[in-house]
């Protein structure tokens, strides 16, 4: 029996399925598939962004193709046609009568006769007529949330909270593709050294001028670099990188990364510390633990120890007033990375955001004790919420006496966006292009 070899769209199709079936995570499911199906070269892009595209722009599709379905379809069929339809109107290398033909051909072999012609007859439409036009929708504030895809209930809450044009500028920005960041081992290479290496091994990079020890991929992915693998760099977004800054680190402190994995901020402090001190990284799960443990071996850094443990229940284990600097990157509803799993958008809930703040707030009261007198405590999140950030902090000022605001300790480039107050920073995705993240610091009084 000939067993037919699954082409790209239909790859696409059943990774997308998938997402939408079992709410798995996009970044995650598309690395399986990936190495499952032996996929190399344009067809990993040419999937990725499918896959992506059509996850990213899922509500403005379902806007165009609505006119044009006068039934209820099964899940898979509207997805292939949304599928379709996103190669038609934003990719421009592929001729629509090839990317109909190929829709129909996944329609008989997935389906029947029947379906194919239905989805030739639903395409062949929109090729006809044309797109509804967005201006239909008079709402300015409804429309923003069609056209850029983001659910109207997040779209109003960041309105109110933000403003408009702020608002607008943000889901525009979170539908381009993330661009890859990686940091430089300062303990093992110079970035001078990082740069040239990976030019020579065929990369094209530039250094971040944001981050000093940042450096912005322009083509290729340095996982996959020989300059990765001696631990000379990690892969992180550059708003991540401000985080471990922030903790005003200098040799020989003791240091607890309250929510580390997988690591990446973890072994940022530990390489500022320059292998010296310690840094206590704490995460729920096992798998993530070894991670983190994995990292730091990669990175060759001694001075990181990775626990199994709830920071819920720190206290439990650890003496009062035993860390210098405390870092909570906390459990958040992730609304800054949305350009990098854009799933999250739709399946993120007012109520997600109303227990995680509470979540946050626990984490804090309970690693609080823990710092010493003068010692810091650093907040961050991915998110970009005021429940979540600016209360947050405030709740916990207020029920910490304690504590004190203390100004954030950050690169040149990112005191501009400094709040006010001189202590709090939430960086926009527009800001520079990073994910949307929240910085908070805190001094324990002597």
């Amino acid at each position: 029996m000939n067993k037919h070899k699954k082409n790209v769209r239909e790859v696409a199709l059943e990774v997308l399925e998938a997402i939408e079936k079992h709410q798995s995570y996009s970044n995650l499911l598309l690395n399986q598939v990936i190495t499952k199906n032996k996929m190399t070269g344009p067809d990993v892009g040419l999937l990725t962004e499918m896959v992506y595209g059509t996850i990213q722009r899922k509500m403005t599709l379902d806007f165009y193709l609505s006119p044009f379905i006068k039934k209820k379809l099964e899940a898979w069929v509207l997805i292939l046609l949304r599928l379709s339809l996103y190669q038609m109107v934003y990719l421009d290398k592929i001729p629509d009568r090839a990317i109909i033909f190929e829709a129909v051909e996944i329609g008989k072999r997935k389906g029947h006769k029947g379906i194919a012609s239905l989805v030739n007859g639903i395409l062949r439409s929109v090729q006809r007529q044309g797109l509804p036009s967005l201006n239909e929708i008079k709402d300015p504030v409804e429309r923003l949330s069609i056209e850029t895809s983001h659910p109207l209930w997040l779209v109003k809450r960041w309105v109110e909270q933000f403003g408009f044009e702020k608002t607008k500028a943000m889901c525009e920005e979170n539908l381009l593709a993330p661009v890859q960041t990686a940091r430089v081992n300062t303990t093992l290479a110079s970035r001078e050294e990082v740069v040239s290496a990976l030019t020579e091994e065929g990369y094209s990079v530039q250094p971040s001028n944001i981050i000093p020890v940042g450096i912005k991929v322009l083509q290729g992915n340095l996982v996959h670099s020989d300059v990765y693998k001696k631990g000379l760099i990690s892969i992180q977004d550059e708003s991540s990188m401000a985080v471990a800054y922030a903790l005003d680190i200098t040799e020989n402190l003791n240091v607890l990364d309250a929510c580390a994995a997988p690591g990446g901020k973890t072994g940022h402090i530990a390489e500022m510390l320059n292998r010296t001190g310690l840094v206590t990284a704490l995460d729920l799960h096992p798998h993530k633990v070894k991670l983190i443990t994995e990292n730091a071996n990669r990175l060759q850094l001694p001075n990181i120890e990775s626990v199994v443990m709830d920071s819920r229940k720190a206290g439990e284990t650890f003496k009062e007033e035993s860390f210098d600097r405390i870092l909570v990157d906390a459990p958040c509803s992730g609304l800054g990375v949305l350009k990098r799993k854009p799933d999250i958008k739709y399946t993120k809930s007012l109520e997600d955001i109303h227990s995680l703040s509470s979540i946050q707030q626990t984490i804090l009261d309970e690693v609080s004790k823990l710092v010493k007198k003068d010692g810091l405590l650093v907040y961050s999140t991915c998110t970009v919420d005021k429940e979540e950030n600016e209360q947050t902090v405030a709740q916990f000022l207020q029920r910490h006496p304690d504590f004190i605001p203390h100004p954030l300790t950050l690169p040149e480039s990112l005191q501009a966006l400094v709040g006010n107050d001189g202590h709090q920073l939430q960086i926009f995705p527009q800001d520079f292009g990073g994910d949307g993240f929240f910085l908070s610091c805190f001094r324990k009084k002597p």
